[in-house]
């Protein structure tokens, strides 16, 4: 029997797998503008950064403020991308038909973009009224606050609920609010999970297992 009584996931690259299509966006948007970047560069520099960090440090690459428009449009942009490339991690639909304990989401994307991809990727159903967005507290990872608040709703102490991150801000924050996290490494570019989380893991397959 786990140890843990609610588990709390991140979602894009935790649930969903969207970090390849939306930072490709970003790059490409990216570059629009003189930035002379790749998706590596992306994934190691916007990873799991919360959008207003993304548009500070392209403005520093090509030395100038970018439009205001920017981030609308890259919401449009990666919207429409998610639409038509939408897909769950590997194995996670079998994790959340099997876990008995309850479980949340709580991400640093907005609460449409967190419905829209759980919806294209078929895990919707799963997460209804159990929808975190550090966009409606405005305070975002690697402040613990849309754990600490995820928890608070779901009924339980920090210390009774295990955190799922990939990214090196998330298991931060899980850390900083007091929960024991999990770094889910199939896409840690950077190596950096290892040495910051309770414990790691590179396939859903194995985090039953592990709990």
């Amino acid at each position: 029997m786990s140890k843990y009584k609610c588990i709390i996931f991140d979602c894009d690259g935790v649930l969903v797998d969207s970090e390849p299509i939306s930072i490709q966006i970003l790059v490409d948007m990216a570059n629009s503008y003189g930035a002379n970047i790749d998706l590596h560069y992306g994934m190691k520099h916007f990873k799991g950064s919360f959008m207003t960090a993304c548009i500070e440090n392209i403005s520093a690459l090509i030395n100038q403020p970018l439009p205001n428009s920017f981030q609308d449009d890259y919401r449009t942009q990666s919207f429409e991308a998610f639409k038509k490339g939408m897909k769950a991690v590997g194995g996670i639909k079998n994790v959340l038909d099997n876990l008995n304990v309850p479980f949340c989401v709580a991400s640093s994307g907005p609460e449409n973009k967190i419905r829209l991809n759980l919806q294209l990727s078929g895990l919707l159903p799963y997460f209804e009224n159990k929808i975190f967005s550090c966009y409606t507290i405005q305070k975002w990872k690697p402040d613990p606050a849309v754990f600490l608040w995820a928890a608070k709703t779901m009924g339980f102490k920090p210390s009774e609920c295990l955190v799922i991150e990939d990214s090196i801000s998330g298991v931060k924050a899980a850390k900083a609010g007091g929960f024991d996290v999990f770094g889910f490494t199939a896409h840690d570019y950077n190596n950096e999970l290892e040495k910051e989380a309770t414990k790691t893991f590179n396939s859903m397959n194995h985090f039953l297992k592990m709990i």
